[in-house]
């Protein structure tokens, strides 16, 4: 982990393997409300990270590819006057499933790593 900015205004930036371990999670729930486009998930999990989280934009559509050919999202192009073609995803049911059994394994893992952590709490 590298931090930034003063000591008293430190963000955590987190190493590679840890974020890769967690992408596909955090795009499946900023799918789950609403269908958005790559640009505003990857800025939305960095506002909702404080910024603890960044990720660029280009690495984020080879795993959104990734998670269509599985069938977990669906992308739609979108044309609006004036504005750039963007795709768009949604979360299909297959997603929503998916969704649920890696919400599970990451709260069973962080509970073990926590334990790990902080043995007076096993």
């Amino acid at each position: 982990m590298r931090h930034i900015g003063t000591p008293y205004m430190e963000v955590a930036l987190f190493s590679p393997a840890i974020k890769k371990g967690s992408v596909e999670l955090l795009l499946l729930s900023l799918l789950q409300d609403e269908p958005r486009h790559g640009y505003e998930i990857g800025k939305l999990i960095e506002q909702r990270s404080r910024g603890r989280l960044q990720f660029q934009i280009s690495s984020l559509y080879p795993i959104l590819c990734r998670m269509e050919e599985r069938g977990w999202i669906k992308g739609r192009w979108v044309e609006k006057a004036g504005e750039r073609r963007r795709r768009f995803y949604r979360l299909t049911e297959k997603g929503v499933e998916a969704l649920a059994v890696q919400r599970r394994t990451w709260q069973e893992f962080t509970r073990a790593v926590n334990l790990v952590l902080e043995p007076s709490n096993a």
